[in-house]
């Protein structure tokens, strides 16, 4: 298993929060997604390689949008 950890802005609820977990717990290989509403920050566990447009893609569909990461994902 791995981490990815990134930022997410424009989040401010709980139903921000759920939206986004949701959206990247059906990306391929994702394990387990906790996100952090005050400071946007999102980690996720994966036990296969993530697509960076799968992710983006994810956080795009709940509403949000992608502000940094702490890897470069390529793809």
């Amino acid at each position: 298993m791995a981490e990815l950890e990134f930022w997410v802005d424009g989040m401010t609820c709980a139903h921000c929060e759920r939206a986004v977990t949701a959206e990247l717990a059906a990306v391929d290989g994702v394990a387990d997604v906790r996100v952090d509403v005050a400071s946007g920050r999102v980690q996720v566990t994966h036990d296969a390689p993530l697509s960076r447009t799968a992710v983006e893609r994810a956080i795009d569909d709940a509403g949000y949008e992608l502000r940094s990461w702490s890897a470069d994902l390529g793809g």
